[in-house]
């Protein structure tokens, strides 16, 4: 982390987890745990969940994003949430193009980058997924994968847009497996990254997006991964259910 020059994040990923009872219960757990961060404390919660999840925070350091946005305004999307509605119920932040999303329901680098901007336009903050499958990482082609989804994700994204960006490196490889990069395999690609908004923006603007690292981050290996220079907080997921295990993480990145 460098903290002089970009805002470290933790976010909690709770993917499809917790009924609203109990995301009120795990965030009241959470709340005292995490009120001296020396970071952005976030918690990704299910649609039905935020509504619960705004007013249980209140008064606290911890802010609520959803999981994904559709990128119009309105109209006939079955199923999906647009970008007014999650601001008007107190989001912040927004995840989007989760390797989870891209594997399971044909969210594309395309789609990401419009929802990217929709959710920039609505005055959120979008936590924008990348990262290689564990096939292209063996083919030596991560850089080439990783360089594409930046280039089509943040197509027409402005300069000025990219100070309310957040990046998420989340090697496919390494999400609900167990399997954690290495703090230097993380630290590369995150380095990598930064290079690579600096090619398309400036080096100003690269080392002013937040990087985080997001594959199986968990209370035992976030101090480590947190050292690296370019990796700037984490989106976690299994650890950010549980209470000890989120605020260990938020502590590692508050040094």
């Amino acid at each position: 982390m460098n903290k002089a020059l970009r805002k470290a994040v933790i976010a909690g990923n709770w993917k499809m987890n917790k009924t609203p009872s109990e995301a009120k219960a795990l965030l009241n757990e959470i709340a005292p745990l995490v009120k001296d961060a020396d970071c952005e404390v976030v918690a990704c919660v299910p649609y039905v969940d935020i509504t619960t999840a705004v007013e249980a925070v209140k008064g606290t350091n911890i802010k609520i994003g959803a999981e994904n946005a559709h990128w119009e305004e309105k109209g006939a999307f079955t199923g999906e949430i647009s970008t007014g509605m999650l601001k008007e119920v107190g989001v912040e932040y927004v995840v989007l193009g989760h390797s989870e999303r891209r594997q399971y329901f044909g969210e594309t680098d395309e789609t990401v980058n419009k929802r990217t901007k929709a959710v920039l336009k609505a005055g959120l903050k979008p936590i924008v997924c990348v990262g290689e499958l564990l096939w292209e990482r063996e083919c030596n082609i991560t850089e080439e994968v990783i360089a594409r989804q930046i280039k089509l994700d943040f197509f027409d994204v402005t300069a000025e847009d990219m100070k309310n960006v957040v990046i998420a490196y989340e090697p496919v490889w390494a999400i609900g497996t167990g399997k954690t990069a290495t703090a230097d395999q993380a630290e590369e690609v995150c380095a990598f990254i930064r290079e690579t908004l600096a090619k398309l923006y400036s080096k100003e603007v690269a080392d002013g997006v937040t990087i985080q690292y997001g594959g199986s981050m968990n209370d035992a290996n976030a101090a480590e991964l947190l050292s690296k220079e370019d990796v700037d907080g984490g989106l976690i997921g299994g650890a950010s259910l549980v209470a000890e295990k989120f605020a260990a993480i938020v502590k590692a990145a508050s040094v």
